[in-house]
């Protein structure tokens, strides 16, 4: 709770907008994460996803989504949690990382980013799927993308070592480079630390990289 309040204020200090809902429940132990179950798109789309722990279902909120439909121009709301009750899961920009310029969805292939339900995304959303295997130091798979790669304006983090195929590899690289961007390649003791695990914010007068102290220091 401290780390969140705290992590808040900076982001308001930076100039950073914040939305800060409270969560007063044992049951929802990752709800400081909402990016897995809701996501917000230019043109004013929402999407709300089906997510694969009971923990994390019970995190979404009615409450929030109207919340944002009163503060901005929500134009639609596509819903496909209804895809739970399928053993359909798709864990957003936790399991996909966006390349909003390219239009490229990075998805690391796991249970908690099914193949149909990306697809759907994509086709609403106007995204091309680019979807590749990633491990751990043990050779256990990494479910969530956004654990070894970040995406910003003018660079890209990448957590290269983890990814199995290193031709795939290569082409990911080469993609990110099209656009521009320098990309950065992560270690596994980087990862580790959750150096990939960052995000570009629009702040008062610039951009800023929003990362823990921890990711930071490695």
């Amino acid at each position: 709770y401290q780390e969140v309040t705290q992590m808040a204020q900076g982001l308001a200090d930076a100039g950073v907008a914040v939305h800060l809902y409270e969560d007063e429940s044992t049951a929802t132990p990752d709800s400081v994460f909402p990016n897995n179950w809701f996501s917000t798109h230019s043109g004013g789309h929402v999407a709300i996803y089906p997510m694969y722990s009971q923990s994390r279902q019970r995190e979404r909120r009615s409450d929030i989504i109207d919340a944002l439909k009163s503060e901005y121009r929500v134009q639609d709301v596509i819903d496909y949690s209804g895809l739970e009750k399928d053993n359909v899961f798709l864990e957003g920009t936790g399991a996909m990382v966006l390349d909003h310029i390219a239009r490229v969805a990075y998805v690391v292939r796991s249970n908690r980013a099914n193949d149909v339900a990306l697809e759907r995304f994509c086709t609403h959303f106007n995204f091309e799927p680019m979807v590749f295997d990633a491990v751990d130091r043990a050779g256990k798979p990494i479910y969530h993308t956004n654990v070894l790669m970040c995406i910003g304006t003018d660079f890209a983090l990448l957590g290269t070592d983890s990814i199995s195929d290193k031709r795939r590899c290569r082409e990911i690289v080469a993609r990110l480079e099209e656009t521009g961007r320098q990309v950065i390649e992560l270690k596994i003791n980087q990862i580790e630390k959750f150096a990939g695990n960052a995000i570009e914010l629009e702040a008062r007068e610039s951009r800023i990289l929003a990362l823990s102290a921890r990711a930071r220091a490695a």
